[in-house]
Protein backbone atom coordinates (compact mmCIF):
# COMPACT_ATOMS: atom_id res chain seq x y z
CA UNK A 1 0.00 0.00 0.00
CA UNK A 2 2.77 2.50 0.69
CA UNK A 3 4.28 1.75 -2.79
CA UNK A 4 1.15 2.37 -4.72
CA UNK A 5 1.25 5.74 -2.22
CA UNK A 6 4.79 6.67 -3.20
CA UNK A 7 3.71 6.61 -7.06
CA UNK A 8 1.39 8.90 -6.96
CA UNK A 9 3.18 11.45 -4.38
CA UNK A 10 6.14 10.57 -6.54
CA UNK A 11 4.23 11.78 -9.65
CA UNK A 12 3.61 15.34 -8.46
CA UNK A 13 6.41 17.41 -9.92
CA UNK A 14 6.29 20.37 -7.19
CA UNK A 15 6.55 18.12 -3.91
CA UNK A 16 10.04 18.62 -2.91
CA UNK A 17 10.46 15.44 -1.37
CA UNK A 18 8.41 12.70 0.55
CA UNK A 19 9.16 11.51 4.25
CA UNK A 20 7.91 8.02 5.00
CA UNK A 21 7.83 7.50 8.72
CA UNK A 22 8.11 3.84 9.61
CA UNK A 23 8.91 2.41 13.42
CA UNK A 24 12.31 2.28 14.39
CA UNK A 25 13.97 -1.22 13.09
CA UNK A 26 11.90 -1.34 10.12
CA UNK A 27 13.96 -1.61 6.98
CA UNK A 28 11.37 -3.00 4.64
CA UNK A 29 10.92 0.26 2.79
CA UNK A 30 13.91 2.04 0.63
CA UNK A 31 13.89 5.07 -0.64
CA UNK A 32 12.91 4.59 -4.98
CA UNK A 33 14.20 8.09 -5.49
CA UNK A 34 16.06 11.15 -4.46
CA UNK A 35 12.93 12.83 -3.45
CA UNK A 36 11.92 10.39 -0.69
CA UNK A 37 12.94 9.82 3.00
CA UNK A 38 12.72 6.83 5.08
CA UNK A 39 12.73 7.96 8.72
CA UNK A 40 12.70 5.36 11.42
CA UNK A 41 10.84 7.43 13.69
CA UNK A 42 7.17 6.13 14.26
CA UNK A 43 5.47 6.69 17.55
CA UNK A 44 2.85 5.22 19.47
CA UNK A 45 -0.09 6.50 17.89
CA UNK A 46 -0.47 8.30 14.63
CA UNK A 47 -0.12 12.51 16.06
CA UNK A 48 3.17 11.01 17.76
CA UNK A 49 4.82 9.55 14.34
CA UNK A 50 3.51 12.65 12.33
CA UNK A 51 5.26 14.80 15.18
CA UNK A 52 8.70 12.40 14.98
CA UNK A 53 8.21 13.49 11.35
CA UNK A 54 7.58 16.58 11.24
CA UNK A 55 10.53 16.77 13.78
CA UNK A 56 12.75 14.92 11.37
CA UNK A 57 11.92 17.62 8.50
CA UNK A 58 13.31 20.72 10.52
CA UNK A 59 16.12 18.89 11.41
CA UNK A 60 17.29 18.19 7.32
CA UNK A 61 16.63 22.22 6.83
CA UNK A 62 12.43 22.72 6.16
CA UNK A 63 11.31 25.47 7.59
CA UNK A 64 8.43 26.60 10.10
CA UNK A 65 6.39 28.28 7.27
CA UNK A 66 6.87 25.67 5.02
CA UNK A 67 3.62 23.63 4.15
CA UNK A 68 3.52 19.95 4.65
CA UNK A 69 1.20 17.34 3.41
CA UNK A 70 0.21 14.45 5.53
CA UNK A 71 -0.93 11.28 4.04
CA UNK A 72 -2.51 7.87 5.49
CA UNK A 73 -0.59 5.30 3.74
CA UNK A 74 -4.02 3.16 4.13
CA UNK A 75 -5.59 5.73 1.52
CA UNK A 76 -2.74 3.86 -1.22
CA UNK A 77 -5.67 5.11 -4.03
CA UNK A 78 -4.94 8.73 -3.81
CA UNK A 79 -4.46 10.54 -7.11
CA UNK A 80 -1.83 13.00 -8.14
CA UNK A 81 -4.48 14.97 -9.42
CA UNK A 82 -6.45 14.95 -5.99
CA UNK A 83 -3.15 16.12 -4.10
CA UNK A 84 -2.90 18.87 -6.73
CA UNK A 85 -6.40 19.97 -6.12
CA UNK A 86 -5.27 19.81 -2.34
CA UNK A 87 -2.61 22.12 -3.31
CA UNK A 88 -4.16 24.70 -5.11
CA UNK A 89 -6.84 25.00 -3.13
CA UNK A 90 -4.55 25.64 0.11
CA UNK A 91 -1.69 26.82 -0.83
CA UNK A 92 -2.61 30.85 -0.33
CA UNK A 93 -5.33 29.66 2.44
CA UNK A 94 -4.10 31.03 6.05
CA UNK A 95 -4.58 27.98 7.76
CA UNK A 96 -4.16 25.15 5.02
CA UNK A 97 -7.13 22.49 4.75
CA UNK A 98 -8.05 18.80 4.44
CA UNK A 99 -9.61 16.78 1.20
CA UNK A 100 -13.10 14.96 2.48
CA UNK A 101 -16.15 14.00 1.38
CA UNK A 102 -19.65 15.42 2.57
CA UNK A 103 -21.49 12.24 4.17
CA UNK A 104 -23.58 10.42 1.86
CA UNK A 105 -25.16 8.23 4.03
CA UNK A 106 -27.84 7.93 7.16
CA UNK A 107 -25.63 8.59 10.47
CA UNK A 108 -27.08 6.98 13.36
CA UNK A 109 -26.14 6.98 16.78
CA UNK A 110 -25.63 3.73 18.95
CA UNK A 111 -26.82 2.73 22.84
CA UNK A 112 -25.98 -1.28 23.20
CA UNK A 113 -25.89 -2.00 19.72
CA UNK A 114 -29.30 -0.31 19.06
CA UNK A 115 -30.57 2.43 17.39
CA UNK A 116 -30.74 5.57 19.48
CA UNK A 117 -31.50 8.19 16.94
CA UNK A 118 -30.51 9.37 13.38
CA UNK A 119 -27.95 12.41 13.26
CA UNK A 120 -28.49 14.95 10.86
CA UNK A 121 -25.75 14.57 8.66
CA UNK A 122 -26.48 18.04 6.78
CA UNK A 123 -22.63 19.89 6.97
CA UNK A 124 -20.82 16.89 8.10
CA UNK A 125 -17.74 15.35 6.14
CA UNK A 126 -15.48 12.28 6.17
CA UNK A 127 -11.84 13.28 6.35
CA UNK A 128 -9.70 12.29 3.97
CA UNK A 129 -5.80 12.94 3.60
CA UNK A 130 -3.54 14.33 2.17
CA UNK A 131 -4.05 17.25 4.89
CA UNK A 132 -1.78 20.58 4.28
CA UNK A 133 -0.67 23.11 7.19
CA UNK A 134 2.47 25.03 7.60
CA UNK A 135 4.71 23.45 9.31
CA UNK A 136 5.70 25.29 11.85
CA UNK A 137 2.07 25.46 12.93
CA UNK A 138 1.26 22.08 12.93
CA UNK A 139 4.26 20.73 14.88
CA UNK A 140 3.08 23.27 17.32
CA UNK A 141 -0.61 22.05 17.74
CA UNK A 142 1.08 18.78 17.93
CA UNK A 143 3.09 19.40 20.41
CA UNK A 144 0.48 20.92 22.66
CA UNK A 145 -1.33 18.19 21.92
CA UNK A 146 1.27 15.64 23.26
CA UNK A 147 1.31 17.72 26.85
CA UNK A 148 -2.35 15.68 27.14
CA UNK A 149 -1.20 12.22 25.48
CA UNK A 150 -2.79 13.40 22.10
CA UNK A 151 -6.29 13.66 23.98
CA UNK A 152 -9.01 13.96 20.97
CA UNK A 153 -6.42 13.98 18.07
CA UNK A 154 -7.13 11.54 14.96
CA UNK A 155 -6.17 13.85 12.35
CA UNK A 156 -3.92 16.42 12.08
CA UNK A 157 -6.91 19.14 11.46
CA UNK A 158 -8.51 17.85 14.77
CA UNK A 159 -4.84 19.05 16.17
CA UNK A 160 -5.09 22.53 14.30
CA UNK A 161 -8.67 23.03 15.51
CA UNK A 162 -7.70 22.27 19.09
CA UNK A 163 -5.66 25.85 18.46
CA UNK A 164 -9.11 27.49 16.94
CA UNK A 165 -8.14 26.99 13.35
CA UNK A 166 -11.10 26.20 11.12
CA UNK A 167 -9.33 24.00 8.08
CA UNK A 168 -10.43 24.73 4.90
CA UNK A 169 -12.74 21.66 3.05
CA UNK A 170 -11.14 20.69 -0.21
CA UNK A 171 -13.88 18.19 -2.17
CA UNK A 172 -11.97 14.59 -2.63
CA UNK A 173 -12.63 11.40 -3.79
CA UNK A 174 -14.85 8.49 -2.54
CA UNK A 175 -12.08 6.29 -4.50
CA UNK A 176 -9.81 8.02 -1.82
CA UNK A 177 -10.73 5.42 0.91
CA UNK A 178 -9.30 4.17 3.83
CA UNK A 179 -8.39 0.30 3.53
CA UNK A 180 -9.19 -0.58 6.77
CA UNK A 181 -11.27 -4.07 6.69
CA UNK A 182 -10.64 -7.24 5.03
CA UNK A 183 -12.99 -6.60 2.41
CA UNK A 184 -11.14 -3.31 1.77
CA UNK A 185 -8.26 -4.64 -0.16
CA UNK A 186 -10.53 -6.69 -3.03
CA UNK A 187 -12.10 -3.15 -3.93
CA UNK A 188 -8.71 -1.17 -3.32
CA UNK A 189 -7.19 -4.08 -5.88
CA UNK A 190 -10.58 -3.43 -8.16
CA UNK A 191 -9.47 0.44 -8.35
CA UNK A 192 -6.25 -0.49 -9.06
CA UNK A 193 -6.53 -2.82 -11.55
CA UNK A 194 -8.98 -0.08 -13.19
CA UNK A 195 -6.49 2.56 -13.47
CA UNK A 196 -3.89 0.44 -14.98
CA UNK A 197 -3.39 0.74 -18.73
Amino acid sequence: MVLHTLVALAAVRRLVCCMVVVAPGDDFLRASDTRTVVAQRGGATRAESVLNGLNALLERGARADDWVLVHDAARCLVTPGQIDALIDACEHDAVGGLLALPLPDTLKNEVAGRVAATVDRSGKWLAQTPQMFRLGALADALRRAAAVQFAGITDESSAMEALGCKPLLVPGSAQNFKVTYPEDFALAEAVLRSRAP
